[in-house]
């Protein structure tokens, strides 16, 4: 009987000892979070808010010259920047508190280019103050970006600035409550001026006053920049980088490497995507129109939270100093749009298995629960597991949702999703992606099934918090108009058979509206407003405008016989020409115009050889030439390369005009120009 005591003991013991070494956690794998980080992740979505003298002189860069007068709203409300960005689902707001021009959001002691100087308030006020206190109160994170260059200051390009910009990095950080990120870039230079930042002060400051802060520039330390403006983070994305030996700006890693950061990279800077609800950062009354609709904002959605990456859309505040109803209209749709999508979980009450499991306190139900904390593991040896999932009868779906648990690092290099095939009795694919990290999520056709399947090919054992399946709404693309150098337009739709109706009178088409059904001529320019329908109008599409100016039928390239050149002129934004950089481009417009402006339109792609500075001339003759743009800046182009508006400060009439780089965005010995084009109206 003793014996028989002894051996149940040691029974129990066995099992105990055996269950309780089950039930260890897996090892962290690699460079891993910090607590901040990990916080700062789960934040997912909070709002960028550009806003300063750049909003009242309708420029992108401002030069540090303007008059600090300008800047003058008059009915600033931070209260509705909050409330939006709450009502939005934002989690926070990060502000430009000092652009490059050098302006100061708040009276700062350290500069004589602030708020105080302005008009506003009789120089009382103090924008970071009010906005801070509205975060507070409506739960949100407060953020600052402070750019280092600074245009204005003129300790600018002397080692005593640094100094000066550490000062001022402490006096805001001192002050307005705590900060949840630290927004820098490495943007320098200006008036022949070149700083070498003291990366390792700024950031000492920062740590020294907001220890929980993230720090965000090209290289971290705390997220990164993702190497575009457009939104859209890499297919793979890794939240690790090696860092060592680069800096923000010009001493960054390649875009491609920002873009998809590097397995097995020895710091955890994970990405964060920011980008425009307007094509441009600052207000501008002419983007008033040209807000981005809900299909493309969550087509944004998808590729930044939905490839491991924070979004931080920017939304700027108008001259008035309130987010402009149709940004904040947009917002609510976007968030709409995107509950909708993920309402249901269709795993919810499914049965799932996998083909291993680290223990009890592992078990694949963990990925159901909606818990974050709680997680699917396997046994260490076992890197190339398998979940199914049992829906229990066809289901349709379209998206798939995985949550790695982010403390025990990045663990996925890829996965497979596979659908049983009923007929064929097998399971086929149905998509093939890499890694995962704290979110991903998956889009394809809508699949009919009863059972799926994810198998993982893993670096170390995956630990995966949540998986989820959901059936989105299907959107009716929106039309494109075209127009050719001809004036001819033409209106088509990437969705099939939709009807399409369209204005040229400014109005808002509707099915009442014209029909669209063969092209129409806009020689000398106008407004074409275009829609998408479905069943008589039971589902539209966005509204699309595009506003033209005179086309360039009758136009001439005078520069060398190249037949290629003529690209720069032919209507279509998608082609491009490459041009010396040592001959300027040249255009007979046919005959005199009174010209308000020009237009540039870049390559799209950070990459290319855009312009960066430029002379732009202009002349009657083709022979004597005025020069009415002396090395000017096209704001922005290497990070935002879209179209740039360019206006005169008088009418100026003309027949023909020059265009001669004098920098490029990226070194080359050619510059690219995708359309050159005149404003008249």
């Amino acid at each position: 009987m003793k014996n028989t005591s002894i051996s149940i003991l040691l029974l129990l013991l066995s099992v105990s000892y055996f269950s309780c070494k089950q039930n260890n956690p897996p090892v962290p794998y690699g460079a891993i979070p910090t607590e901040h980080q990990i916080a700062w992740q789960q934040l997912e979505y909070y709002m960028f808010i550009h806003f300063g003298p750049n909003t009242f002189t309708d420029v992108e860069w401002g030069d540090g010259q303007e008059d600090p007068k300008v800047f003058n709203p008059t009915d600033l409300d931070c209260q509705q920047w909050a409330a939006t960005a709450k009502a939005a689902g934002m989690k926070g707001i990060i502000i430009t508190a000092k652009h490059h021009d050098g302006f100061c959001l708040w009276p700062s002691k350290y500069s004589t280019h602030t708020v105080r100087e302005s008009s506003w308030k009789n120089g009382k006020g103090d924008v970071l103050k009010e906005l801070s206190d509205a975060c507070k109160e409506y739960g949100l994170k407060f953020g600052v970006y402070l750019s280092p260059w600074d245009q204005n200051h003129p300790a600018y390009g002397t080692p005593e600035y640094n100094q000066i910009f550490a000062n001022t990095l402490d006096e805001v950080l001192s002050n307005y409550g705590e900060v949840f990120e630290q927004w820098f870039d490495g943007a320098n230079g200006g008036h022949g001026k070149k700083q070498v930042y003291d990366w390792n002060l700024f950031h000492k400051t920062v740590y020294e006053k907001q220890p929980q802060a993230i720090i965000f520039s090209d290289v971290g330390p705390g997220c990164r920049w993702m190497g575009n403006e457009r939104g859209v983070a890499g297919e793979t994305n890794w939240s690790t980088m090696n860092i060592e030996g680069f800096e923000p700006g010009h001493g960054a890693p390649p875009t491609n490497i920002l873009n998809s950061g590097e397995e097995g990279g020895q710091a955890w800077v994970p990405a964060e995507t920011d980008v425009s609800i307007r094509p441009g950062w600052f207000y501008s009354p002419a983007t008033d129109d040209k807000v981005k609709s809900v299909e493309k904002l969550v087509d944004i959605y998808y590729t930044s939270v939905g490839r491991n990456s924070n979004l931080l859309l920017n939304v700027p505040p108008d001259r008035r100093g309130r987010i402009h109803p149709n940004d904040s209209v947009r917002l609510m749709e976007f968030r709409q749009s995107i509950e909708k999508d993920f309402a249901i979980n269709l795993i919810k009450d499914a049965d799932i298995q996998a083909s291993d499991v680290r223990g009890n306190a592992y078990r694949v139900a963990n990925t159901q629960d909606g818990r974050y904390n709680s997680y699917w593991a396997t046994n260490d040896s076992v890197l190339n597991p398998w979940i199914e999932v049992d829906f229990k009868k066809e289901t349709a779906f379209n998206r798939l949702m995985l949550q790695e648990y982010i403390p025990l690092g990045q663990r996925i290099k890829s996965f497979t999703v596979k659908y049983w095939d009923q007929e064929k009795e097998e399971w086929s694919n149905l998509a093939n992606a890499t890694t995962i990290g704290y979110k991903r999520i998956l889009r394809f056709p809508t699949i009919n099934t009863a059972r799926l399947r994810v198998e993982f090919e893993g670096l170390a054992c995956p630990a995966i918090s949540e998986l989820g399946v959901f059936h989105a709404q299907e959107f009716l693309s929106p039309p494109i108009v075209d127009r050719d150098r001809f004036g001819i337009v033409t209106i088509r739709c990437e969705s099939p058979d939709p009807v399409i109706y369209y204005t040229t009178d400014g109005s808002e088409p509707s099915v009442n509206s014209i029909k669209y059904e063969k092209e129409l001529s806009l020689k000398e320019g106008g407004i074409v407003k275009a829609i998408s329908v479905i069943n008589n109008g039971v589902k539209k599409s966005e509204i699309v405008t595009a506003d033209y100016d005179v086309s360039s039928g009758q136009w001439k390239v005078l520069s060398e016989s190249n037949e290629d050149y003529n690209k720069a002129i032919d209507g279509n934004n998608r082609t491009y020409v490459t041009i010396p950089i040592t001959e300027a481009l040249t255009i007979d417009l046919g005959k005199g115009y009174s010209l308000k402006g020009f237009t540039y339109t870049p390559q799209g792609n950070i990459n290319a050889a855009n312009i960066s500075r430029y002379n732009f001339y202009v002349s009657n003759d083709g022979n004597k030439w005025d020069k009415v743009k002396n090395n000017a800046v096209f704001n922005n182009i290497k990070n935002n390369p879209i179209k740039q508006d360019i206006l005169f400060e008088n009418i100026i009439q003309t027949r023909y005009i020059k265009l001669e780089p004098t920098e490029l965005a990226n070194k080359n010995d050619k510059y690219v120009i995708a359309e050159l084009g005149i404003i008249t109206r």
